[in-house]
C-alpha cells in the first residue's frame, strides 16, 4: 500500500508528447524503450557498448494552453553498466552494477507550436520519486527522488485521436549510491522513449456540426446542415444567406428575399416577379401600374385612367349603364341618360333630367325646374288668400276664419308641386320694436304649421317674420297701420 500511496501521490511527468488539445483536453499514453545510466561507474549516456535495459511506461496528461501541458508519467524498468574498470581490468574487477526502478514523474511541458501543428517540438521539466526495488544492487527496497527531470522530444499527430511520441527524458536522482559509489556524480538515468498517446473525451460542439465550438464561428446551426471548417452552413453563392435557407442556392440574391435576386429593386424576387424587369407593386406581382388604378400595365387596356376612377379588369372605367359616361362623370350612373343632362335619363321630355325635375311626368320648363307654368288664376288666389289670413288680436293664433282660406291655399300649392312658399308676417309700429318682431315670427310659423298638418312638405315652406320694419302704410293714421298688419304669400321655383 505504502509503495502504491507514494507512487500515485507523485504528480507526473512527462514529456509525454501528448497530443490533447482544448477539444480533448486529456490524454493517455502507452511508451517502452531503452534506458542509460550515469554516475561514478561510468559516463554512460548515449554509449553505444553498453547492455540494453528495458522499460515500460504509461503517461496521463492534461492540456493547460495552446503551449503547455502538464504529465504524470509513470515507468517501471531496470538499469544497469556493465562497463570494466580500465580497458586492462580482470573479469572479475569492474564496475557492474543492476537495479529494477519504478518512477513517477510530474513536469510541465512547453509545446514550441501549438496544437494546430502536426509535428510540435517540445522541452519539459519537472520533478519525481524513485523507487528501487531489492533486487540485485540493491539490498532493500528504497525510495529517492528525481530532481530535476527534464527533457524534449518531438509529438507526431496521426489522427485527431492518436500521435506517436519520440522522447528523450533525463532524470537526476538525489542520492549517490544507487550505484554503489559515493564519489564525484550523483546517479543520472537517461530513458530513450518511443510510444503512442490517445487524446480523450469529445470536443465540444453544441450543434453537433463537427466543428469544435471553439473554433465554430456560427454555432447553433441546425442539425443535419453542412458547414465549411468554420461550422458555418455552405453558401454557394456567397451571397450571405446559407444554402439551407436560400430559396435561390445557385444565384447571388439578397437576404430579405431568402437569397433570391431582384433585378429591378421593387423588393420581389425575380422568380416570383411577373415583371422582373420594371419596377412594381406586391398587390400586381411585381408590375408597375401607371395611372394607379390598380390593374397592372402589362394588362390594363386604358391605361391613362384618370385618378381615382373605378375601373373594370381591364383597367378600363366603369360605365354602369352603359350609356357612353363613366361612372364618376355620371350624375345617374344606374339609369342610362344623354350625355347633354351628364348621363341623367328626362322621361317628360322637357330637358330637365328627371334627377331634377320636380315635376319629373309632367312636362314643364327649365325655369320652373320642370314643372309647367302656375296657372294665372292660381296666382291670383294665393294674393286673394294672403289678405283674408286673421289673427287673434296681439296673438299667433289663426282665426277659425283662415281655415277655408289656408285650405284653398293647400289646394293650389298640391296641384303646382314645383312652386316653394314663402310666409312673411308684418305689424305697424304700436308697441315695443322686439315685440312686433317676435310676434311676426310667431304668426308665420302659425299659418306654416297649418299648412303642414294639412301635407305641405316643410322644405317646401318658409316662414319669416319682420315686425314693423317693411311698412306699406301710414303708421300715423288707423288706415295705415291697418294695411301694415299683414301677411305676404311669396311663390318661386
Amino acid at each position: 500500500m505504502k509503495k502504491i500511496m507514494m507512487l500515485c501521490a507523485a504528480v507526473v511527468i512527462a514529456a509525454t508528447a501528448n497530443s490533447q488539445t482544448r477539444d480533448r483536453k486529456w490524454n493517455i499514453g502507452f511508451h517502452g524503450g531503452l534506458t542509460q545510466y550515469n554516475g561514478d561507474r561510468g559516463q554512460n549516456f548515449y554509449a553505444t557498448d553498453q547492455a540494453a535495459y528495458g522499460f515500460a511506461s504509461v503517461s496521463v496528461s492534461r492540456f493547460l494552453g495552446k503551449h503547455f501541458d502538464a504529465s504524470l508519467f509513470l515507468t517501471r524498468g531496470e538499469l544497469g553498466n556493465v562497463e570494466p574498470l580500465s580497458p586492462w581490468s580482470p573479469p572479475n574487477d569492474n564496475n557492474h552494477f543492476l537495479v529494477r526502478l519504478n518512477t513517477a514523474n510530474l513536469v510541465l511541458r512547453y509545446n514550441i507550436l501549438s496544437d494546430r501543428y502536426v509535428l510540435r517540438p517540445y522541452l519539459y521539466a519537472g520533478a519525481g520519486v524513485i523507487m528501487h526495488e531489492k533486487y540485485q544492487s540493491v539490498k532493500d527496497e528504497r525510495y529517492d527522488y528525481a530532481l530535476p527531470s527534464f527533457g524534449g522530444g518531438l509529438n507526431i499527430r496521426i489522427t485527431p485521436v492518436i500521435s506517436l511520441q519520440l522522447q528523450e527524458s533525463f532524470m537526476y536522482t538525489t542520492a549517490d549510491d544507487i550505484d554503489g559509489d559515493v564519489k564525484d556524480y550523483n546517479d543520472g538515468y537517461l530513458y530513450h522513449t518511443a510510444g503512442l498517446t490517445f487524446n480523450l473525451g469529445k470536443k465540444k460542439d453544441e450543434d453537433k456540426d463537427g466543428i469544435a465550438d471553439r473554433n465554430d464561428k456560427c454555432p447553433g446551426t441546425p442539425p443535419g446542415v453542412a458547414v465549411d471548417k468554420n461550422g458555418c452552413p455552405l453558401d454557394k453563392d456567397y451571397d450571405g444567406v446559407a444554402d439551407y435557407i436560400d430559396d435561390c442556392p445557385d444565384v447571388a440574391g439578397l437576404a430579405a428575399l431568402k437569397g433570391c435576386p431582384d433585378k429591378d429593386g421593387d423588393g420581389i424576387a425575380d422568380k416570383e416577379d411577373r415583371c422582373p424587369e420594371a419596377a412594381g407593386s406586391l398587390e400586381l406581382k411585381g408590375c408597375p401600374d401607371a395611372d394607379k388604378d390598380g390593374v397592372a400595365d402589362v394588362d390594363d387596356k386604358c391605361p391613362d385612367t384618370k385618378a381615382n376612377y373605378k375601373v373594370d379588369a381591364s383597367g378600363c372605367p366603369m360605365d354602369n349603364d352603359k350609356d357612353g359616361l363613366v361612372n364618376e362623370e355620371d350624375l345617374c350612373p344606374d339609369a342610362a341618360g344623354p350625355l347633354a343632362l351628364k348621363g341623367c335619363p328626362d322621361s317628360d321630355g322637357d330637358g330637365v333630367s328627371d334627377l331634377n325635375d320636380r315635376c319629373p311626368n309632367v312636362k314643364g320648363t327649365i325655369e320652373n325646374k320642370g314643372c309647367p307654368e302656375m296657372a294665372k288664376e292660381d296666382v291670383k288666389k294665393i294674393a286673394v288668400i294672403a289678405s283674408k289670413i286673421f289673427f287673434e288680436t296681439g296673438s299667433a293664433k289663426l282665426k277659425a276664419i283662415s281655415n277655408a282660406q289656408l285650405d284653398g291655399l293647400v289646394e293650389i300649392l298640391k296641384r303646382n308641386e314645383a312652386v316653394n312658399l314663402s310666409i312673411e308676417g308684418h305689424t305697424d309700429n304700436v308697441g315695443n320694436d322686439d315685440y312686433n318682431m317676435q310676434l311676426s315670427q310667431k304668426r308665420t310659423e302659425s299659418v306654416k304649421a297649418y299648412l303642414e298638418s294639412k301635407g305641405i312638405p316643410a322644405s317646401r315652406l318658409t316662414a319669416i317674420g319682420y315686425g314693423e320694419t317693411r311698412p306699406i302704410g301710414d303708421n300715423t293714421k288707423a288706415a295705415g297701420r291697418s294695411q301694415n298688419r299683414r301677411v305676404e304669400l311669396k311663390t318661386a321655383y
